[in-house]
């Protein structure tokens, strides 16, 4: 690895930067480009870690991937970088927060001490925020509530990219949502997925690529089944994961993180991104946090208790659980360094 100031470019030709890159070199030239495309330092750094923590996990098609929709939203003045989020509390437990056409990641720090009174003092905060833009993954949102011991479940809607069988057009977004929970002598269990077959971001990495993806992960021309990922973004549409079932959790996920935040649903027509879903940029809509304080269940043993699940379904011949792949990856990159990637040459190109 080569250390060197990322922000510096005479001292970051792509040719330098080797075969792996430093988590903190890797987060300072992401927060760099963000602050040069308009984003407060506050926000770019807060959007850098997120980005350089999805990499670092190896979650490659939410982290440095990301980026350049991050800056043409913020060069484009879709989203607004310097964003001051408005906390509102509607009762002891209920939380809204007006993002301000900014960023969902800030608009949360922001209102982190009002979440920390109500956890303290009801055991239960539910944060609905609204009017903003979230384009990564979710497990960054939670993870840290659940290293507190506090479990936690969040979700967001999209930019409509999604068609269930028998729309004729583009209803839903992707739609993911994250939970995780504390667990006694171990990290957090995480898990994170789209409502979708696929996410937006791996099927342009397949398109990019020039990969084809599986039947029944989306459609294409006329609503047809195709294998194509550039048919399915150019003309189509991916399809929820799950038949029905996947299609139903999307639409509650559209009536939480939308419809009881007051954000946009995701069929809006001012909720396409900056240009065109294929194109990168982020979509302005809602998200919702339900975070719990497991303790005020009584019996004090919560965190034991997920342990001895956990330990029961390894025991079971399950050979991994949600969350172990990122961990690996997470903990190969502290050691190693994080890869780098075509994408992460192109940041130092910028």
């Amino acid at each position: 690895m080569v250390d060197f100031n990322p922000a510096n470019s005479e001292n970051t030709s792509r040719s330098a930067l080797g075969s792996q890159i430093r988590f903190e070199a890797l987060e300072a030239r992401i927060r760099f480009l963000l602050e040069q495309a308009g984003a407060d330092p506050g926000v770019a750094a807060v959007l850098a870690e997120n980005c350089a923590s999805c990499e670092r996990d190896g979650a490659v098609s939410h982290g440095v991937f990301r980026v350049p929709g991050y800056l043409k939203s913020l060069r484009s003045g879709w989203a607004d970088g310097a964003a001051v989020p408005r906390v509102e509390e509607s009762s002891a437990a209920f939380i809204r927060v007006d993002a301000a056409n900014g960023f969902s990641q800030p608009a949360i720090n922001a209102a982190s001490s009002v979440i920390d009174e109500a956890l303290e003092s009801v055991g239960v905060a539910v944060v609905a925020i609204r009017n903003s833009h979230h384009f990564s993954s979710l497990w960054p949102d939670i993870e840290p509530f659940a290293r507190r011991g506090v479990l936690g479940i969040t979700m967001v809607t999209g930019g409509a990219s999604v068609i269930p069988r028998g729309a004729d057009r583009k209803m839903l977004g992707t739609n993911p949502f994250a939970f995780a929970t504390p667990v006694a002598g171990s990290d957090p269990l995480v898990m994170d997925f789209a409502t979708s077959t696929m996410s937006h971001g791996d099927l342009q990495l397949r398109a990019q690529a020039g990969e084809p993806v599986p039947v029944g992960t989306g459609t294409g021309t006329h609503g047809r089944d195709t294998t194509d990922p550039d048919e399915i973004l150019e003309s189509g549409g991916l399809l929820p994961f799950g038949g029905h079932k996947g299609a139903n959790i999307s639409i509650m996920v559209e009536i939480l993180a939308s419809g009881l935040t007051g954000g946009a649903f995701s069929y809006r027509d001012d909720l396409v991104f900056a240009e065109a879903p294929e194109d990168g940029g982020t979509a302005r809509t809602g998200q919702l946090l339900i975070l719990i304080d497991p303790e005020r269940g009584g019996d004090g043993s919560f965190a034991d208790r997920i342990a001895q699940l956990v330990a029961e379904l390894r025991a079971s011949g399950l050979e991994r659980l949600p969350s172990d792949r990122r961990y690996m990856a997470r903990a190969r990159a502290n050691r190693e360094g994080i890869p780098v990637t075509d994408a992460v040459r192109m940041l130092f190109a910028e």
